[in-house]
């Protein structure tokens, strides 16, 4: 068993990560030590991760205890560069933390002048000169390399640096050489964010952190002024929307709607953010107040506008698109169902419930059972289908109760689809009983009779 994070006071005691715990033990016998928990360090890591979306969106998780920020065009927003990175060490430290961090021009760079000289922010174009009086470990090297780079009289990365680059290939490898260019500067690897980023995005941050449920909507809905005016500038409209809370604290909280077509109308997107968060069976909580609101489009479409003209359902199906949206916002897309035909005569097939965001005009239309006039043909309520009986004369059993018959129709002969699976066919009929009941059943292959449905 081996440490792998010590205090402030074992790191003074000479304990460092990586020593044997019996080593520690007999170094100091007193040594307070519990089991290392990674899954709970990830989880942390990712809640830092998220609260430092309010300075920029390209963050990656730089495991197992670091964060890599890429702040390009962001640090004038907060006063410059060092002004940043003060920020955001202090406010960090405010939270808890002990932070070390550093600018640079490559993450590799700011990485080890993090660990070595926190506070770094290193001028455009000299990253070689910052990082060439570094140890060799800043590089994140395995250890047999830097062992070798150790023995070879090799201690800083200047030293590496100056050795040529065939060489130092063929002992090392690529990707050692890879890594030492990209910390010198000469090669850059881009970050990759750990979320996607939006299509357009509008943020308020505040001088007072805001607790007020009635200002954060406010917001919201300014937001969406804003963001409505990029969208227009782009001809699109927003399908995903995500409104998220930064708590001062250090806590973030984000809400997503979705729309089932693309929309820019401020007014419509502030109403279905004030629905989701109302239905919320875990409220948004200001704790000491919200500090930064920030309004995101995550998914954007092609948005043409609508022309009203005389006679046309334009803005029926408006209406009704916003009620959809409403509801999907209360009670979750999945609980909003449309139906949709399908091109099959197999009963139960012959429709499909799809959330109603997400349904798509189809060429196919409703087929129409029976002339104008004539008792419906098909029912209202479709079971799965459940066993009957007849226990003898004109009566069936169905659910344990005996239904006299008074009126009978059919068959109806309905085929399964033989290609694909050889279920037998069908023959239907109409049965009324002695209440005045209609069902709707079937007998399989002769013998086995179900009961598929009921009419109003």
């Amino acid at each position: 068993m081996r440490l792998t994070a010590v205090d402030r006071k074992a790191a003074g005691l000479g304990l460092a990560p990586g020593m044997a715990l019996a080593s520690a033990r007999a170094m100091v016998p007193a040594l307070k030590v519990m089991a290392a928990n990674e899954p709970a360090d990830q989880r942390l890591l990712e809640k830092i991760a998220d609260w430092c979306d309010g300075f920029t969106p390209f963050v990656a998780l730089d495991p197992p205890d670091s964060l890599l920020l890429d702040v390009t065009g962001a640090a004038h927003l907060f006063g410059g560069e060092q002004a940043m990175l003060d920020r955001l060490g202090a406010d960090l430290k405010r939270q808890g933390f002990t932070v070390a961090g550093a600018l640079a021009g490559t993450a590799l760079a700011a990485r080890a002048l993090a660990r070595y000289r926190s506070g770094t922010v290193v001028p455009q174009g000299t990253d070689s000169d910052a990082v060439a009086p570094l140890p060799v470990d800043a590089l994140g090297l395995d250890p047999i390399t830097v062992h070798a780079f150790r023995r070879a009289g090799l201690k800083t990365v200047g030293q590496v640096a100056r050795r040529g680059r065939a060489e130092l290939t063929a002992r090392f490898g690529a990707g050692m050489v890879a890594a030492l260019d990209t910390a010198m500067g000469h090669a850059e690897v881009p970050i990759s964010p750990r979320r996607p980023l939006p299509d357009v995005r509008a943020e308020n941050r505040f001088a007072e952190p805001v607790t007020a449920s009635e200002t954060m909507l406010a917001t919201i809905k300014l937001l969406a002024q804003q963001l409505a005016k990029t969208l227009e500038e782009r001809g699109e409209g927003a399908r995903a929307l995500q409104a998220v809370f930064f708590r001062a604290d250090g806590g973030v909280r984000r809400i997503a709607v979705e729309t089932g077509a693309p929309t820019r109308e401020p007014a419509i997107i502030a109403r279905l953010f004030r629905n989701k968060l109302a239905a919320l069976a875990d409220p948004v909580d200001p704790g000491f107040g919200f500090d930064l609101i920030r309004l995101e489009a995550e998914r954007t479409e092609p948005c043409q506008v609508e022309t009203a003209t005389l006679g046309s359902d334009a803005a029926r199906a408006k209406d009704i698109r916003f009620l959809v949206d409403r509801l999907a916002a209360r009670f979750g897309a999945h609980r909003v169902l449309s139906f949709q035909p399908r091109d099959t005569h197999i009963p139960e097939n012959a429709f499909a419930a799809v959330p109603a965001q997400y349904a798509e005009n189809t060429r196919l239309v409703w087929e129409k059972v029976g002339a104008m006039g004539e008792p419906p043909r098909r029912p209202l309520r479709l079971f799965s289908p459940e066993p009957v009986s007849f226990p003898g004369g004109e009566a069936f059993r169905w659910r344990g109760v005996v239904h006299k018959v008074r009126h009978l129709e059919g068959p109806e002969r309905i085929a399964m689809a033989w290609w694909q699976s050889p279920a037998p066919d069908r023959d239907y009929f109409r049965l009324e009983d002695e209440e005045g009941r209609r069902f709707w059943l079937y007998r399989e292959q002769g013998v086995r009779w179900f009961l598929h449905g009921m009419f109003a």
